[in-house]
């Protein structure tokens, strides 16, 4: 892979991390427990603590690829 690529997509995957960090901030604020009606405070909760381990593993998984591209378009040894 061309280092300009290998470092491009790269930083994409770092802003895939931070998309993902929206998303989840944005699916908890709509989840969030209202007055009138819609999910109580303990379904509001698990929702949280599973989707919280779901995007974590996402973004873990980014990050990882992430380093490995930025480390061969610097001329490293290719990771694998």
């Amino acid at each position: 892979m061309p280092p300009k690529i290998a470092r491009l997509a790269g930083l994409g995957a770092f802003g895939a991390c931070a998309g993902l960090l929206l998303l989840y901030a944005g699916l908890v604020f709509l989840m969030i427990p209202r007055m009138r009606g819609g999910i109580d405070t303990t379904n509001a909760w698990v929702a949280f603590i599973s989707l919280g381990g779901l995007i974590a593993g996402l973004i873990i998984a980014h990050v990882a690829i992430g380093k490995q591209l930025l480390r061969l378009a610097q001329g490293g040894k290719h990771p694998l």
